[in-house]
């Protein structure tokens, strides 16, 4: 398959602006999907890092789907013909708070577009800032690389999975069953059929199972933080180095370190999924 780079670039520069208010539910349903037993959100709460996922969400109609279940490409982010898009990874700093009740802003612009040759063929990196704004200004800076690869060939094996680190502070695991997973779907209004349509997932796609969220997965280990120490978190960074499915548990786990904590995600066979970087205020 070829790519056009050149015409993909052309997206460089583009910019978004989206309004929402930061409402009370979601916030409250994510936290009921975490498993928390937190009170329910009040005006003027600050809302918990990662939690401005749940806001600005794609809005596109019905017809305008893909096969599978993404909005069509093109618009916004480059029309990159690969079938399959990843969140993979992402940079984020807090400088303020956003609060139950906010009337708030995201401007958005597409920093860069580059591609390399993978072994499955070409990967095309798409590099969006975002600036999230509220009554009293920027509160979330956000770095969001997205990756889009083509499908892997007949009887292609993946690659060799790095282990995940040993000598966790924190623990904490989780069951990734097809509930956590539609819950986490209907609350970001994501359509993707990976993370919900097994049939499609193993058949379409290839995979094993039904696929987590990257997202949830690094909202996990911001709620792990949270579980573990009372300080702010004033900056956030994540890597997704390998996928994890509904087919077995995996454990979020982290340890403190200076200012900071080191953080990753645990796959059942030991493979490191993700990794992530947290500094404390």
């Amino acid at each position: 398959m070829t790519v056009d780079i050149t015409h993909l670039r052309g997206w460089i520069g583009r910019q978004e602006v989206l309004k929402d208010d930061i409402s009370a539910f979601p916030a409250a349903a994510l936290a009921a999907t975490l498993d928390r037993d937190d009170a329910e959100p009040q005006p003027g709460d600050a809302l918990p890092p990662l939690w401005h996922w749940l806001y600005f969400l794609p809005r596109a109609r019905q017809s305008q789907l893909g096969p599978d279940g993404h909005p069509q490409r093109g618009g916004f982010l480059p029309p990159v013909d690969l079938p399959r898009r990843m969140w993979a990874g992402g940079r984020l700093t807090f400088p303020g708070s956003l609060r139950v009740g906010d009337a708030v802003t995201r401007s958005s612009t597409v920093a860069d577009v580059s591609m390399k040759q993978g072994r499955s063929g070409p990967l095309v990196f798409v590099l969006v800032r975002h600036e999230v704004a509220g009554p009293g200004g920027v509160a979330v800076t956000e770095e969001h690389d997205i990756v889009y690869r083509g499908a892997p060939g007949p009887g292609e094996t993946p690659p060799a999975q790095r282990p995940a680190p040993e000598g966790a502070g924190w623990r904490r695991d989780i069951v990734a069953d097809d509930v956590l997973l539609f819950r986490y779907s209907a609350l970001t209004f994501n359509s993707h059929r990976i993370h919900y349509d097994r049939r499609y997932a193993t058949e379409q796609e290839g995979y094993p199972g039904l696929v987590v969220h990257g997202p949830l997965l690094a909202t996990l280990l911001a709620d792990l933080v949270r579980r573990n120490t009372a300080r702010r978190l004033a900056a956030f960074r994540f890597r997704a180095l390998s996928p994890v499915f509904d087919t077995a548990r995996f454990a979020v786990c982290g340890r403190a370190e200076g200012d900071g904590t080191a953080l990753w995600v645990r796959r059942a066979d030991g493979a490191l999924a993700m990794e992530a970087e947290a500094t404390l205020g």
